[in-house]
């Protein structure tokens, strides 16, 4: 998966706001930080706009998109707590985890009131994520067997096709 920011119009944390990502989040141990306007956000790997973190802490400012914010939340929630507290800014180091990451941010956009994984998709569509298929939706839909199969290991994903947050959050013990 490449990123490359682009002009077309997407979801931001402005338009949904931030208590309902704010629970999403802590359902899996995560604190989500609002960021001043104009003011620069820590751990942010992209810089600009988009969603950093740092440790536990996924850091957002009211023009984040929200496909950012997921995809960073995401790689927090796919990380085992004794690499999680370590992270700052980079999270991956290998291609399952990002896969799995950017499969678990379709997933849990249906948490999110008035996102849903048709618009995320449509979002990083047109934000300028890159899948061997054309598109996240061919992605998700048609190849994307390794993440499922990955986060179902990790029992993040269910039967059902749906997230599972752990029992306790993961860093939690």
């Amino acid at each position: 998966m490449t990123l490359s920011a682009s002009p077309a119009p997407v979801l931001r944390l402005a338009d949904i706001g931030f208590e309902a990502p704010a629970a999403l989040l802590a359902r899996y141990g995560l604190d989500l930080r609002r960021v001043d306007d104009g003011a620069p956000i820590p751990g942010s790997y992209w810089g600009d706009e988009e969603a950093g973190i740092i440790g536990t802490v996924v850091h957002a400012r009211a023009d984040t998109p929200v496909h950012s914010l997921l995809h960073e939340a995401c790689h927090l929630i796919v990380l085992p707590a004794e690499r999680r507290a370590a992270v700052h800014t980079d999270a991956t180091d290998s291609i399952e985890e990002e896969d799995a990451t950017c499969y678990l941010q379709i997933v849990l956009a249906d948490e999110l009131p008035g996102v849903g994984r048709d618009r995320l998709m449509a979002d990083m569509d047109a934000w300028g994520y890159s899948f061997r298929l054309g598109s996240s939706r061919a992605w998700f839909e048609h190849d994307a067997r390794n993440a499922r199969d990955w986060l179902a290991a990790r029992r993040l994903l269910g039967d059902d096709g749906r997230a599972h947050p752990p029992e306790r959050p993961r860093g939690v013990d």
